[in-house]
């Protein structure tokens, strides 16, 4: 089942770019679409679609927890942002066609 969510993030661009430098290129399994665009109330705003929450979940201890601990110098903030769930009606795109849970 398709799984997303948003999250606001307290951090500027460059942070945002020192986590994506330690990501790497090598796309994340399950990962759909990460879409990261400027809060209007400030910092960044991800928009992230999985193919399961499980993926979503497996991604974060092993690629998205390490890759933020090293840009915050081996110590991510103490408190992971809220995640606000959306309930997919329809996922449509080059990644996923006509998906709908």
């Amino acid at each position: 089942m398709v799984y997303a969510f948003t999250q606001d993030v307290p951090i500027d661009t460059d942070t945002y770019a020192r986590i994506a430098e330690a990501l790497g290129s090598e796309p994340m399994d399950g990962l759909l679409l990460h879409l990261c665009v400027r809060n209007p109330d400030g910092g960044l705003r991800y928009i992230d679609v999985w193919e399961s929450e499980e993926q979503c979940a497996r991604a974060f201890d092993k690629r998205v927890h390490p890759a933020v601990d090293q840009a915050f110098g081996g110590r991510r903030p103490p408190v992971e942002p809220t995640v606000q769930h959306l309930e997919v009606i329809e996922a449509r795109g080059a990644a996923v066609d006509g998906v709908r849970t």
